[in-house]
């Protein structure tokens, strides 16, 4: 894992930025713009020895981008892996006469082979934890027990129902075959059970799987589990299930079958026969922003009708959910929230509303492939009390727990992983940064060629361009001359070199690969500010690193009155 991490945050070449063209660049596109830089970097095209021997680095540098992506073999594995891509061992005995399509394929069976030797040395373990705890005392009508119940201490009023715990390991044997064993004991009002289960899945094609299960728990079990897609958009699966028990063997069928409806709506039908007879369909819409679920299930037991709903702000990592249900065994209605406060870890908390279940407050933390499960019972009727401590509390706890330990303990870690990131790329940075001199001067005379022809047609001139980690444009040409030093470089000539006909394109990507430019701040937020005159008129914008960028644009004009 820490060499997957390293290789993740060492900074790579991007050989598109570098010739300035879009990711799905034609080849004239490839062409034109090496012979641009091929003018600008040719050794013979400068005398002085210093800038001779930098302009052969460039050249190289140049020359090298190129020959990827001109060769269409070779891009197919950039485009899908990048440079690491193109090093992977296998990939020289790839036959030249292949499609980009069959090289992508050639190389993610490579690929597939190194993920498989990783696979057999590791298990995938997941868990779970579910305390039940009854609160029904802090909220009981009957005042009198209330005075008692406080002068034995708050806790006195609480007490855990049940527990249950539930373990997996799943030891993929090859890319295709899985074992998993599985475990789950609980107990509940001073009841206990227990089970165990071993499976063994087998990925039969592209199309479907197969799956045998055997347990132990209430009876030895044993199930045939199998998926298999129909067409483009029809695709079912369906399990067998046998269970031994004293009374004699208890036989069970669950199909569903589901049909892709449009891009974010699936279809769902499921029949259920022997040990619980039942029928339901679905239907789940899930997009970008958005998750909604509808079921109606008829069964002999019970039959219920439910609405699911969540909202995802990706930009807060947070979730917002709510759902309703209603049936022949009550009703409920639950919200609530869901937060991810690292990359592996996640908080959430729902207050469940119902009859006749009353009110019940349910927190849960996972942690990587760890889930703990806290459903806390609260009261036995709907009351106001109940519901407003259980909406308040988790609200004001987390506010809390965010600002005092969260917060700072994320804050840690992100300045850590920064320093981390310059640490390992610093040498590659001094590398860049001394490229990047070398470039601007070599462009100087280019530079000046461009900025007369512009200037005698009243073109595109930058004035002054700064590419790095700042917060106020007014504070820019103040913090240098105060001697506040802000992280940023100045790419001026970079970008006036790459005008053309008056006009100034940069696609969507990091700006520190282009040429004459470096990352200023590692790991930090960027953006790139660009002064220029149009037709004498002063312009201003400021963008994102990773934004795209076309000038002149009107709206960029600079108000002088």
């Amino acid at each position: 894992m820490d060499d997957e991490t390293d290789q993740e945050t060492t900074i790579e070449d991007d050989y598109y930025t570098f010739l300035n063209i879009s990711r799905n660049a034609s080849p004239e596109d490839i062409s034109n713009a090496y012979r641009r830089l091929s003018r600008l970097y040719h050794p013979d095209k400068h005398v002085d020895p210093t800038l001779k021997k930098e302009a052969e680095v460039l050249f190289n540098r140049t020359k090298k981008a190129y020959e990827v992506l001109n060769d269409p073999h070779q891009r197919a594995i950039y485009d899908s892996l990048g440079i690491r891509g193109l090093e992977t061992e296998g990939w020289e005995i790839v036959q030249r006469t292949k499609t980009p399509q069959e090289i992508r394929e050639e190389y993610e069976r490579l690929a597939r082979e190194r993920e498989e030797r990783r696979l057999q040395q590791h298990t995938n373990p997941k868990g779970t934890v579910t305390v039940n705890i009854n609160a029904t005392d802090l909220f009981s009508k009957y005042d009198e027990d209330y005075s008692d119940g406080f002068s034995n201490g708050l806790f006195s009023c609480i007490e855990v129902s049940g527990m249950s715990f539930a373990q997996s390991i799943e030891a993929p044997l090859t890319l295709r075959d899985t074992v998993t064993m599985s475990g789950q004991l609980g107990t509940q009002n001073g009841t206990g059970s227990g089970s165990i289960n071993i499976s063994a899945k087998r990925l039969v094609s592209s199309k479907g799987w197969v799956e045998v299960e055997v347990g132990a728990g209430n009876g030895p079990t044993f199930s045939l589990k199998a998926f298999r897609t129909l067409t483009k958009r029809l695709f079912c699966d369906g399990a067998t299930i046998l269970q031994f028990t004293s009374h004699g063997v208890k036989a069970g069928y669950v199909g569903t079958l589901a049909m892709q409806l449009d891009k974010h709506m699936v279809g769902y039908l499921t029949y259920r026969a022997g040990i619980q007879d039942a029928m339901s369909t679905m239907i789940v819409r899930d997009t970008s922003q958005s998750y909604t679920a509808f079921s109606i299930h008829f069964g002999l037991l019970h039959s219920f009708v439910s609405l699911n709903y969540t909202y995802k702000m990706e930009e807060k990592q947070l979730k917002l959910r709510g759902s309703v249900k209603a049936g022949t065994f009550g009703a409920f209605l639950e919200y609530g929230a869901e937060k991810k406060v690292s990359k592996h870890s996640s908080v959430s908390a729902a207050v469940r509303i119902g009859v006749p279940t009353g009110v019940t407050l349910k927190l849960r933390l996972s942690r990587a492939s760890q889930a703990y499960t806290f459903p806390i019972h609260l009261c036995d009727e709907v009351l106001p009390a109940p519901i407003f401590y259980a909406t308040v509390a988790p609200i004001i706890t987390w506010t809390i727990i965010k600002k005092l330990i969260i917060d700072p303990v994320v804050k840690e870690r992100t300045e850590r992983e920064k320093e981390k990131q310059k640490e390992m790329n610093k040498s590659r940075m001094l590398e860049k940064q001394r490229e990047a001199k070398a470039a601007t001067e070599l462009m100087k005379e280019t530079v000046s060629r461009i900025r007369a022809e512009e200037e005698s047609k009243k073109g595109l001139i930058i004035t002054k361009a700064l590419y790095g980690r700042f917060v106020y444009p007014q504070d820019r040409v103040a913090t240098d001359e105060s001697g506040h030093r802000d992280e940023m470089i100045d790419v001026t000539i970079p970008l006036q070199c790459l005008v053309k006909d008056s006009k100034l394109i940069l696609h969507k990507a990091s700006k520190s690969q282009l040429p004459g430019f470096y990352d200023p701040c590692v790991g930090e937020d960027k953006q790139l500010l660009v002064q220029y005159l149009f037709h004498t008129h002063t312009h201003e914008c400021v963008i994102q690193d990773d934004a795209p960028l076309r000038i002149p644009v009107s709206s960029h004009k600079v108000n002088t009155t």
